[in-house]
């Protein structure tokens, strides 16, 4: 008498199972490896926060080689950039960016949008800069608007400008 087929075809069903798992798990395994470690999720700061300051996890600052204080390229929605100042936080996820409300007004994202980070390297120090306001965002204020806002903004404090 002949074989039954039926249980050459389950072997063959199974074999092919353990393939197709087999392809999964590879395809998992190259999404991980392609997702690239300077996306990152924007996230709420603690507090009212810096506005030149994230905060990163201490594992993600040692995937990217990041030191305390080093100077970040951040880049959000419609190529709007900006520089901040990375600092390492406990609390913050690894796959997340903490930043404040004004970080990401400038980058034009908002929580759980995704940004990229980048290693500015070393930043040369601005012997000056010139803040030109818009002539309708100063109507009502008078005084000194240097000793007013600029003065203590800028003064004695580690401010990146781009």
């Amino acid at each position: 008498m002949s074989a039954d087929p039926t249980p050459l075809l389950a072997d063959q069903g199974d074999t092919a199972m353990a393939t197709d798992s087999k392809a999964a798990d590879k395809d998992a395994v190259l999404r991980e490896k392609k997702r690239s470690p300077n996306r990152l999720i924007v996230d709420e700061s603690h507090g009212d926060g810096d506005n030149s300051v994230i905060m990163l996890s201490l594992a993600k600052m040692e995937e990217l080689n990041l030191f305390r204080g080093d100077t970040v390229l951040i880049k959000g929605k419609k190529r709007k950039e900006t520089v901040c100042v990375a600092i390492m936080d406990e609390q913050t996820e690894d796959n997340k960016i903490r930043m404040n409300k004004v970080v990401r007004r400038n980058l034009r994202v908002k929580l759980g949008d995704v940004v990229s980070l980048h290693n500015t390297g070393e930043v040369p120090y601005g012997k000056a800069i010139h803040v030109l306001p818009y002539d309708d965002s100063i109507q009502g204020i008078s005084g000194n608007l240097f000793e007013t806002y600029l003065k203590p903004y800028f003064q004695e404090a580690y401010r990146p400008v781009k």
